[in-house]
């Protein structure tokens, strides 16, 4: 079944979210939390670009593009003061948006991506009276990569299958502040690209390696605050709290048809819940484990195929529902911050149908737009190698006693 237009107004009504969230704060204001400190940073990276995975290669029989890839980026973000709930609860957290754009050195086939990003970040640790030990992530879009087309147009270009991708960067930084307005970053970071299973080819582009920036603060803090520092933050007290997510996607399929891989036309759905119950331990840090529920249309469609069809006019008989549904569940950990928390969990598929019987791993933002409200943006792997689905949806957690 073809659901494509159900992927593009979720991406849509997704994205109208994301912007005017991350210039607000999650929690109630109060009078000594209406300030904000801004920042205003730009940064350079250089990359090592993984090759594709060695399947795509020996499939197409060619070579992947270019094993190198530099980026500009220019980012907005704001802190809270020293004085506010946040401020002491999350002593020199950052959150903005950014713009970046990158090249791999090989435009012509694989394009010269823009990416859009929400990103946040803390100094963890003081190494020195200046400098500091920090963290930064990055999630977004990225548009303009030239997609794959199975003819002599892009005959290198198979580890992008559309021409947006999903945008994610984890950073590990340096940073040493010269005065209270301005500080130099150095450090090392991960990326990756990849549409989430939603056109094939997808093995996603990966890459490691360093970033140079500077930063302009505006009426900064004149003390420098990290995660560390033994302020005295808010009283909290460990507790439970229950956490239910609703979430839809749509995916691409390929399916073994007599021994050969047939790449089935269209896009297929899906839909599933989670139910977490999570320890709050402190401020920083929830675990639980988290009973996941999902339908998958795609799902064990070859043992439902019509023999003789093939191509665009390849047709299954219909599955019953109940053999599309697939129970499991995972152990879940969540980093918790101003506004966004991000949650990764490992579980196993315990029933279900035959094509969800693995080892899938979970990472999703979590983005709040109440107190107890949150977008949720996740993606699914299994084997920690090839690529379920996404999972957009909306979370509620209930008994929240931060």
């Amino acid at each position: 079944m073809k659901v494509d237009f159900i992927y593009r107004r979720l991406v849509a009504a997704v994205a109208g979210v994301l912007l005017p969230v991350s210039l607000a704060s999650a929690y109630e204001p109060t009078d000594s939390a209406k300030r904000f400190i801004h920042h205003v940073g730009v940064d350079f990276r250089g990359a090592y670009v993984a090759p594709a995975r060695k399947s795509v290669e020996d499939t197409y029989y060619v070579a992947p593009p270019q094993d190198a890839g530099a980026s500009a980026h220019i980012k907005y973000s704001f802190s809270y003061p020293s004085g506010s709930r946040e401020g002491r609860l999350y002593p020199g957290a950052y959150q903005g948006i950014g713009v970046g754009a990158t090249s791999f050195f090989d435009n012509s086939n694989t394009g010269m991506p823009v990416s859009a990003y929400l990103f946040q970040g803390a100094p963890i640790v003081r190494l020195a009276p200046n400098l500091t030990f920090d963290y930064e992530w990055n999630f977004g879009v990225s548009f303009g990569w030239r997609k794959y087309r199975d003819d002599y147009r892009t005959p290198v270009n198979l580890i992008v299958g559309s021409p947006v991708n999903a945008y994610i960067n984890l950073g590990f930084l340096l940073t040493y502040r010269i005065n209270r307005d301005w500080s130099l970053t150095a450090g090392v970071d991960l990326t990756h690209y990849s549409n989430g299973n939603t056109s094939i080819p997808n093995p996603g582009v990966n890459s490691i390696g360093g970033r140079i920036g500077v930063t302009r603060t505006f009426d900064g803090d004149r003390a420098l605050r990290t995660l560390a520092d033994n302020y005295s933050p808010v009283s909290f007290r460990p507790h439970i709290s229950y956490d239910v997510v609703a979430y839809g996607a749509v995916r691409k399929k390929v399916v073994a048809l007599n021994g050969f891989p047939e790449i089935l036309p269209g896009h297929f759905g899906i839909a599933g819940l989670n139910f977490a119950p999570m320890y709050n331990f402190n401020r920083f840090l929830r675990a639980g484990v988290s009973l996941d529920v999902q339908y998958d249309e795609s799902s064990n469609l070859s043992d439902h195929w019509v023999e003789g069809s093939v191509g665009e006019s390849i047709k299954f008989y219909r599955p019953s529902f109940f053999s599309q549904v697939s129970w499991g569940l995972s152990a879940r950990g969540e980093l918790v911050m101003p506004i966004f928390s991000i949650n990764a969990g490992m579980g196993y598929n315990l029933i279900g149908n035959t094509d969800a019987k693995n080892f899938y791993q979970v990472l999703a933002l979590k983005i709040h737009v109440a107190k107890s409200l949150y977008v949720h943006i996740g993606y699914q792997l299994n084997s920690f190698k090839n690529p379920n689905n996404l999972m957009i949806g909306l979370g509620y957690r209930f008994h929240d006693k931060r």
